[in-house]
């Protein structure tokens, strides 16, 4: 994308007012979409981003600027923005550069951009048929399927010179069943770091049915009641929960500036004895696994959280300059138009100690969580509150009556403590997490855990 000559040259002018430190990234982005609606394909596009993003430190201080304009004049001009923001420019720096080669740790064998548009549009079509087909109060299904070849170059003053490429591919499947009285949906959005072999192990019918099927449960279930109760919330995407209530509390962008709940307690016990959890951006494959970071850090595997006790922090460069912390494969961004900052990549709760059917058979009068969805949360105090996608009450035991327009409410610390049970199922899911540097591809995970007590927000 850019010789190691010409992104000396970029530095170098970047570095000419004062800066201690500059760095560059670049992108080339090919992306395809395919969207139907019952059974007919409604688009399918094609779309390429491209540009280029620079940045300069001053201590804790950073300028950054973007262009999309590619040609020598645009970047130059880019990094000539930089260093005047920054001061008054003199001589540029001489920099010397190295290539680095990292490992690929996700080889892909279908990309998505060298499949015909038409396997595309099959592939969603079957997905789509098997959730009309599912049942007859199935009314309407849409769905799209979604690949990404992601290339970036990064380079900088301490001498690195690296590209990377990451793929990925998602299928994401709504069904709305409906009879006289009422409406509700369904909906499964599976994905995975890899090309069309996700097909392979994840076929389109499945998800399809898993669409309805939700869909179908919610369309019988009664309003769940109000109250502080008992919850057991399942694998997969139930790790939301902690993504959202403890892991943005974890990122130096917001511990370093003391805006962060966790900020300060490093070695401290912020969670159940059972909790431990982890941020690994290295599993193969995964959906929001990468082999560097988008400052050019290789990704780790970061323990966060270790039978309770605060281990780490997730830390960016700027984070690790204001926090004196080393780096730790976590500077991402949705694209060059965004500075980098701390973000989470596949981050869970590992397996723990109890037997799943024990944390069920424990729970007297309470909810089971099969389907967590979205929610909000504020780092700085962890309040947070997520919807329940597909929920059962719980009754001496057993798992009950599927209900609906259920919420759980509380605060991250509150929770963590809470977590009394951890069982042996852990899952992974696949979601898109927004932040101050865009939206990126994050996984969330946990085996199945219980709260020993929660508000849940119902009828």
């Amino acid at each position: 994308m850019i010789s190691k000559q010409f992104a000396e040259r970029l530095l170098g002018i970047a570095m000419s007012s004062g800066a201690d430190f500059a760095e560059l990234f670049c992108e080339v982005t090919e992306s395809n979409a395919v969207s139907a609606i019952g059974s007919t394909i409604e688009r399918a596009n094609d779309t390429l981003i491209s540009g280029i993003g620079v940045r300069a430190f001053l201590g804790t201080k950073t300028v950054f600027s973007s262009s999309s304009d590619l040609s020598e004049e645009g970047m130059l001009a880019c990094a000539k923005a930089v260093a005047a923001a920054m001061g008054d420019p003199s001589t540029p720096q001489n920099v010397l550069l190295c290539e680095r080669v990292f490992p690929n740790l996700h080889p892909t064998e279908k990309l998505t951009t060298d499949v015909d548009a038409k396997l595309r549009a099959e592939l969603l079509l079957s997905a789509c048929n098997a959730a009309l087909s599912y049942d007859p109060a199935i009314k309407q299904v849409t769905g799209s399927i979604f690949g990404v070849d992601h290339k970036i170059l990064v380079a900088n003053t301490e001498g690195l010179y690296a590209t990377d490429r990451k793929i990925r591919t998602r299928i994401g499947i709504s069904a709305l069943a409906a009879n006289e009285n009422d409406s509700q949906s369904g909906l499964a959005a599976p994905g995975s770091g890899c090309g069309l072999e996700f097909f392979d192990r994840v076929t389109p019918e499945t998800v399809g049915r898993e669409a309805a099927r939700q869909a179908m449960v919610n369309l019988g279930a009664t309003y769940c009641p109000a109250g502080r109760m008992t919850v057991a919330i399942e694998n997969g995407f139930g790790g939301v929960i902690f993504h959202e209530a403890c892991g943005h509390s974890l990122e130096a962008s917001a511990v370093a500036i003391g805006a962060s709940q966790m900020a300060g307690k490093l070695g401290q016990k912020i969670a159940n004895e059972k909790v431990t959890a982890v941020d690994d951006g290295t599993i193969p494959g995964a959906w929001g696994s990468i082999n560097i970071d988008d400052e050019g850090t290789p990704s780790q595997r970061n323990l966060l959280i270790e039978k309770g006790v605060l281990k780490s922090y997730l830390v960016d460069r700027l984070g690790s300059r204001r926090m004196g912390l080393p780096m730790t494969g976590s500077g991402r961004r949705q694209s060059y138009r965004y500075e980098a900052t701390s973000r989470m990549t596949n981050t869970f709760i590992e397996n723990g100690p109890d037997k799943n059917e024990d944390i069920i058979a424990s729970i007297e009068n309470g909810l089971y969580c099969k389907q967590m969805g979205g929610g909000s949360v504020d780092p700085l105090t962890g309040a947070f509150n997520f919807s329940v996608t597909e929920g059962y009450l719980v009754k001496n035991g057993k798992i009950a009556e599927a209900v609906r327009g259920a919420t759980l409410i509380g605060t991250g610390a509150e929770i963590l403590q809470n977590i009394d049970m951890v069982g042996q199922n852990l899952a992974c899911a696949e979601g898109m997490c927004g932040a101050a540097s865009g939206s990126i591809p994050t996984n969330v995970g946990q085996p199945l855990i219980r709260v020993s007590s929660i508000t849940v927000g119902g009828r």
